[in-house]
């Protein structure tokens, strides 16, 4: 049996080879383009774990034919970041192209950390590819966004999870001198949450401990009673990181505060980015509390200022607070249904013309053109409230805001109904 993984045995060295991400590596694409001609900018790779971020970081430095550096923003620092850039800055003396620096965890680093890298970014002296599963705009300074261009990397569909593990069986050289048969993969498809790197070691640790001696056929029955025998495995190297964070994020939802306060135990005692956990507490006092009470959300935002002015392990006592808080605080959803249902219809007309009323007029001609023209300010008015129409035409009378059965949210129901009648 190899000690080598199946998921990197299994990582893929060319282009063709890899499955997955069509939307930023499709024939037209202008990433595709971008590696085929040698020509790549500075880049964020930004997705959740087990979606290739690694593996096209290494195919694109293959592709191109550069040097190809690797760090880790967990155990590296600013002496790593510059060891290699004089590195690379030496050899270019002697003709060599520009290295790629793929830097994993890239959130991970501190300000000053990613500072460092500016002036090698700035000067071409390296090619940067940083990995993050958080959203960049928060954690990667504005001075290295600006000069990279980020992609976002989505979670494998199930078709693609059938087709790595149909391409393991066929071959890995391990796996393919043994008889399995794939009968059923809804198990390992749900265990994985779209990792595939997840996906292969748990078909790796299912085959490895069945306890045929002939053809190992892998069903759904054999795979959870393996995988939850070694649950305890996939926890502490994190891959349940994704699982515990729902797991939190339901329970303040379905308003139990001992549960939610369970998750927020083991996301501490995991050694997890207190600002990452604050950052979901903000999201969800907006999604799922929202309009039924508004102070959830000022709550939220100062447990975050409170977090980054704090940090461990005070930062606990914070946390707690604001998760009690909102697990028992009414819920309602009404402002995130209602802007979920606005960009679908925006996606479905497109742009429809502003009506002329509504439009600036900064000029005469646009004076002239009608813009702005019949348009009635509200404060000229009985209770600061004139009817008139501020969708496009073909929108009028549509009705975004759905209230829930939270008293507040019932009230602002209410107050529609007052000012606009039947309208809405």
């Amino acid at each position: 049996m190899s000690t080598t993984p199946l998921a990197e045995r299994m990582r893929p060295q060319t282009l063709s080879d890899y499955i997955g991400q069509e939307h930023i590596l499709g024939p037209q694409s202008g990433l595709r383009k971008a590696i085929e001609s040698g020509q790549i900018p500075s880049m964020i790779f930004w997705g959740p774990p087990g979606v290739g971020k690694t593996t096209l970081a290494q195919i694109i430095a293959n592709t191109v034919n550069r040097p190809f550096h690797a760090l880790s923003a967990i155990n590296s620092g600013v002496k790593d970041i510059r060891e290699i850039i004089s590195k690379v800055g030496n050899q270019g003396l002697f003709g060599a192209q520009n290295a790629i620096l793929f830097i994993d965890e890239i959130h991970r680093f501190s300000k000053s950390q990613q500072d460092s890298l500016l002036g090698a970014v700035e000067k071409g002296t390296i090619t940067l590819i940083g990995a993050t599963t958080e959203n960049p705009s928060f954690e990667v300074i504005s001075a290295l966004l600006s000069r990279s261009q980020v992609y976002t990397l989505k979670h494998h569909t199930k078709e693609e999870l059938i087709a790595l593990m149909e391409r393991a069986l066929r071959e890995d050289k391990i796996l393919k001198s043994k008889k399995i048969k794939l009968a059923e993969t809804t198990a390992l498809i749900t265990i994985s949450g779209g990792d595939a790197r997840k996906l292969l070691n748990a078909l790796e640790m299912v085959i490895d401990q069945s306890q045929s001696t002939g053809e190992i056929v892998i069903t759904n029955e054999l795979v959870t009673s393996i995988i939850q025998a070694n649950i305890v495995n996939y926890d502490k190297d994190g891959e349940m990181h994704y699982d515990i964070i729902s797991a939190f994020i339901k329970s303040i939802r379905g308003s139990d505060p001992n549960g939610a306060i369970y998750w927020l135990a083991r996301m501490i005692e995991g050694g997890e980015d207190p600002k990452f956990i604050a950052r979901r507490l903000i999201i969800s006092a907006s999604e799922d509390i929202g309009l039924a009470n508004a102070n959830a959300l000022v709550m939220a935002n100062a447990t975050f200022d409170a977090i980054a002015k704090i940090g461990w392990p005070e930062g606990r006592i914070v946390l707690a607070q604001c998760v009690i808080y909102l697990a028992t605080s009414p819920k309602g959803n009404g402002s995130y249904m209602a802007i979920n249902k606005a960009q679908e219809i925006v996606r479905q007309t497109g742009n429809l013309s502003i009506p002329l009323h509504l439009r600036n007029a900064p000029t005469k001609l646009m004076k002239d053109l009608g813009y702005g023209e019949d348009y009635k300010y509200a404060h000229n008015y009985t209770n600061n409230f004139v009817d008139q129409e501020f969708l496009p035409d073909e929108l009028s009378g549509t009705n975004f805001f759905e209230a829930g059965s939270s008293a507040r949210e019932q009230e602002i129901k209410k107050t529609i109904s007052n000012l606009w009648g039947d309208k809405y």
